[in-house]
C-alpha cells in the first residue's frame, strides 16, 4: 500500500522538479520573477516551456492548456496537442515553446466582459502565472498539462478573478512591509497573505439526481417537503460516515493528493448528506487555484462513485445549507505570522496596529466585504441559523476584547486575560490548556488565534473575489497608519495613539454575542452597521466613490473594470433567477401537474367504487382528502400563472440592474408562492404517484 508521501505532488510541476530538470541558471531566474517581480527571458521561457513539456508527457500528457478563472465563477480551458508539424520524413515533432508557455489568446467575446468588449471584439490573451505551479489533470478526454494563467482584454482590462487578487496581494504586501520596517524588520522582502479555505458539500445518488430537473438546471431543489427527519438530533454532525461516501472521499483525497493539494479533513457536517472538506493554508493566490481544482475534483470523482456533488448553497430547504469558511492571515516571507498574538497581546505593539488597521478596514469598507460573498444561492443561506446574516461584524474573543475596551478606555493595555487549565476530574487524564479566548461560530468574520475566519462565503463561489477585497481594504488601512508613523518623532507614543483612534472609530464592527439572533440585527441597526440582505442589494457598493477610490489607488481594479463586474452581477442574478423560474414552470406543468391529476382521479375511482360496492359506507376521509387536493391544485395552477406572468415581464426590461431587481421583488415571491402548495401536495399523494424522489430519499438513500 502507498503512502501519501510516495505520491503527493506527483502531478504538480512543482520547485522540487523544476530545480531537477532546469540549468540552475534558469532556476534562479524563475525563482527571482516570482519572489521579486520582473519579466522572465525568452530563453529561459523556451528551456522552461521544454522541460514543462517533457515532464508531462512522462506523465501521460498529451495536451497543455492555459487554465485561468473567467467572470463566470468557474474555470475555463481550452486543450491545444503538443503536436508540431512533421519533419519531411513525416516523424511526429511534440513542442511547446516559450512563446506558448507565456501567452495564449483565447476568444474573450464569448466571456462575460460587463460591457468592457463588444462581442464583434473577440481578441483577448492569457498571460502565465509563475506564482502558481503548473500541474497535469487526469481526465475522461486525457491528461493535460494545465498552465495557470491571468486573463486579459485586448484592450488591457481584467477579464477574471486572479488578476485582481494578485493586484491586491502587490498591494497588501507593499503597505505591510512598510509596517514591519517601523518595527525593525528588515529582512522580509515580503508579505504574502496566506488563506485555507474549508469547503462543504452535499452527495446524492446519481441515479436520484437524474430524476430532478431543477438539480439539474439549477443546483437546488425548487421543490420539496422536508422529510419526517432533519438535523434535529444533531446526530450528523461528526457522525460515521457512510461507506460509499466514505469511498469517495477516499478517491477523492487521492487525486486532491496527486494536484499536491493538502486536504486534511473530512467528516460529515450537520444536514443530512453534507459533508465538508478542508485543506492546510497556503498562499492566496494557490489557495484560490486548489479551492477550484477542489471543485471541480469533488464533481468528477463523485461521478465515479455514482454520486453527485452538490456545490449550491442551499441545495435543500429547511436543513443547513454549505459555506466556505476562509481562513486568512498575513506573514512575512521570513515566516514570521503577523497575527499571532503572543501570550501577552497587550505588550505586542505590531499585533495591535495590524489589528486596529483589520478592525478600521472592516468596519470601513463593510459593504464592500459583503459584496465580495454575494452569489445567488447565497441568498437563501445568510441569515438562516445556520449561517450569519449579511450584516459584517468582527469577533475577537474574550481575551483581546478585554484589550480593546482598555485600549479604548485607555489608551492603552495595562493587562490580559490568560489561559488556564482544565482538570476533566478523572486521574488518568492529562490537564488541557484552555485557551485565553472562545471561538464564535455565528460571526462572520472571527478572529481565531492567529487568522481570521471569513464565514460568509458560499460554497459554491471562487473565493478570489472576497480576498482580492479583504487585501485591499487592509492594504488601505496599513497605508494611512504607516503615513503618520513614518514621520513621528515617537514612534512608540504615536503607534500607541493610531492604535487607539482605530479602535475607538471602528470599535462598532466588534461584536462577541449570538450573530444568528435577532436582536443583534436589531443591535447592528443601532450602531449603524449596513445590512444588505440580498445580492442585488449589495451590489451597488462596488461602485460608489469610496470604492472607486479604494481600487484605484493601490491598482486592483479601474472604474471600468468595477463597473463592468457590477453588470455582470446583475446579469448574473437576473439569469439564474430566471432560469430557475422557469424550471419551476417547467417541472410545475409537466411533473406535478399530471402526478396529482391522476392523485385525484385514482381518489374519485376510490370513492366510486365504494359507494358502489357498500352505499352504508363512509367515504368521508376520501372526500376531505379530495377536497384538500383540489383546492391546493388550484392554488398551484393560479400561482403558476402568476409565475409565467412574471418570467414575461422580466423579459420586457432592458436594464439589467431593474431586471435583477424586478427578478429579486417579483420574480422570486412568486417562485415561493408556487412552492408552497406543491410541497404540501408532496405529503398528500401517493409515493407511487409523486414524480421526483423526494428530501427523504435523496438526503438519507445515499
Amino acid at each position: 500500500m502507498m503512502k501519501i508521501s510516495d505520491y503527493f505532488g506527483e502531478n504538480v510541476f512543482s520547485k522540487a522538479v523544476m530545480r531537477e530538470r532546469l540549468p540552475l541558471e534558469v532556476f534562479d531566474e524563475v525563482c527571482s520573477v516570482e519572489q521579486n517581480g520582473g519579466q522572465i527571458s525568452m530563453a529561459a521561457a523556451d528551456v522552461v516551456a521544454k522541460a514543462m513539456m517533457e515532464w508531462a508527457i512522462e506523465r501521460g500528457a498529451t495536451h497543455y492548456t492555459h487554465w485561468f478563472l473567467p467572470l463566470t465563477g468557474v474555470t475555463a480551458e481550452k486543450h491545444d496537442s503538443f503536436l508540431s508539424a512533421p519533419d519531411a520524413d513525416g516523424n511526429v515533432i511534440m513542442k511547446l515553446t516559450g512563446k506558448q508557455l507565456i501567452m495564449g489568446e483565447p476568444d474573450a467575446s464569448s466571456f462575460p466582459t460587463g460591457g468592457l468588449r463588444a462581442t464583434h471584439y473577440a481578441r483577448g490573451y492569457t498571460a502565465w502565472d509563475i506564482t502558481s505551479p503548473a500541474f497535469v489533470k487526469e481526465m475522461s478526454c486525457g491528461t493535460i498539462l494545465c498552465i495557470p494563467t491571468v486573463f486579459l482584454s485586448y484592450t488591457g482590462e481584467a477579464l477574471d478573478n486572479k488578476t485582481p487578487l494578485l493586484r491586491s496581494m502587490e498591494a497588501l504586501s507593499q503597505q505591510a512591509l512598510r509596517v514591519v520596517r517601523l518595527f525593525g524588520d528588515n529582512a522580509a522582502k515580503k508579505v504574502i497573505p496566506s488563506v485555507g479555505a474549508e469547503q462543504e458539500y452535499f452527495i446524492v445518488d446519481r441515479e436520484k439526481y437524474l430524476k430532478r430537473r431543477d438539480l439539474i438546471y439549477t443546483g437546488r431543489t425548487l421543490f420539496g417537503a422536508p422529510a419526517p427527519k432533519g438535523q434535529e438530533l444533531e446526530d450528523q454532525y461528526f457522525g460515521v460516515i457512510r461507506e460509499r461516501v466514505g469511498a469517495f472521499m477516499a478517491d477523492l483525497n487521492v487525486e486532491l493528493w496527486k494536484m499536491g493539494i493538502t486536504a486534511t479533513t473530512q467528516h460529515n457536517e450537520v444536514a443530512p448528506a453534507q459533508h465538508e472538506c478542508a485543506p492546510i493554508y497556503t498562499s492566496c493566490n494557490v489557495a484560490v487555484d486548489h479551492n477550484q481544482l477542489t471543485m471541480e475534483t469533488m464533481k468528477r470523482v463523485a461521478g465515479r462513485h455514482d454520486l453527485v456533488c452538490l456545490l449550491h448553497e442551499k441545495p435543500f430547504a429547511r436543513v443547513n445549507g454549505s459555506g466556505k469558511h476562509n481562513n486568512w492571515s498575513i506573514a512575512t516571507d521570513t515566516g514570521e505570522n503577523l497575527l499571532e498574538p503572543g501570550t501577552t497581546p497587550n505588550d505586542n505593539l505590531q499585533f495591535l496596529l495590524i489589528l486596529s488597521c483589520i478592525i478600521k478596514a472592516v468596519d470601513r469598507h463593510a459593504d464592500l466585504l459583503r459584496m465580495s460573498t454575494a452569489c445567488v444561492g447565497n441568498d437563501l443561506r445568510l441569515g438562516a441559523d445556520e449561517a450569519p446574516p449579511a450584516i459584517i461584524s468582527i469577533f475577537l474573543g474574550s481575551q483581546l476584547e478585554d484589550v480593546v475596551e482598555q485600549i479604548v478606555k485607555n489608551g492603552t493595555a495595562a493587562e490580559c486575560i490568560a489561559g488556564a487549565q482544565l482538570d476533566a476530574g478523572i486521574s488518568t487524564l492529562p490537564r488541557i490548556q484552555r485557551d485565553a479566548a472562545d471561538r464564535n461560530r455565528t460571526s462572520p468574520f472571527a478572529f481565531t488565534g492567529n487568522k481570521f475566519e471569513f464565514r460568509m462565503v458560499g460554497s459554491s463561489d471562487c473565493i478570489a473575489n472576497s480576498n482580492t477585497v479583504l487585501n485591499a481594504i487592509v492594504a488601505e488601512a496599513l497605508c494611512e497608519a504607516a503615513d503618520v508613523l513614518e514621520t513621528s518623532a515617537d514612534f512608540a507614543a504615536e503607534a500607541c495613539r493610531v492604535i487607539a483612534e482605530n479602535l475607538r472609530e471602528h470599535s462598532r464592527v466588534i461584536f462577541n454575542g449570538n450573530g444568528y439572533s435577532g436582536e443583534w440585527v436589531e443591535e447592528a441597526a443601532r450602531r449603524g452597521l449596513p445590512n444588505l440582505p440580498s445580492m442585488v442589494s449589495s451590489v451597488p457598493s462596488l461602485t460608489t466613490k469610496k470604492s472607486i477610490n479604494l481600487f484605484e489607488k493601490f491598482g486592483v481594479f479601474t472604474r471600468a473594470e468595477l463597473e463592468s463586474r457590477s453588470e455582470i452581477m446583475y446579469e448574473t442574478y437576473a439569469k439564474t433567477t430566471s432560469i430557475e423560474a422557469r424550471t419551476m414552470a417547467h417541472m410545475a406543468a409537466k411533473h406535478y401537474t399530471p402526478a396529482i391529476v391522476r392523485y385525484m382521479a385514482r381518489l374519485g375511482d376510490s370513492i366510486c367504487k365504494v359507494r358502489n360496492a357498500c352505499p352504508q359506507a363512509s367515504t368521508q376521509v376520501q372526500e376531505k382528502l379530495l377536497s384538500k387536493t383540489g383546492r391546493l391544485l388550484t392554488q398551484a395552477d393560479e400561482a403558476l400563472e402568476h409565475l409565467r406572468q412574471c418570467i414575461d415581464q422580466s423579459t420586457r426590461l432592458e436594464c439589467m440592474r431593474d431586471v435583477a431587481n424586478y427578478c429579486h421583488d417579483s420574480l422570486v415571491p412568486a417562485m415561493q408562492a408556487l412552492r408552497a402548495p406543491i410541497d404540501e401536495l408532496e405529503l398528500i399523494v401517493d409515493k407511487d404517484l409523486w414524480p421526483v424522489p423526494t428530501y427523504g430519499d435523496l438526503m438519507f438513500e445515499v
